[in-house]
């Protein structure tokens, strides 16, 4: 997510799309928020298994 996000902001930013650069931002900044939170040991969107 961190790579298409800065993928979307490069094009965005040559293109001149700003679209492409606010998506691009979006998903830098929640995919470096999920990035810290698995760093640090909580489990992002995991699965709850019962047996």
């Amino acid at each position: 997510m961190v790579i298409l996000g800065v993928i979307l902001l490069v094009i965005g930013f040559v293109t001149g799309i700003s679209i492409l650069w606010t998506i691009g931002v979006v998903l830098l900044v929640i995919g470096a928020i999920l990035w810290i939170l698995g760093a640090v040991g909580h489990s992002v969107g995991g699965r709850r298994h019962y047996w």
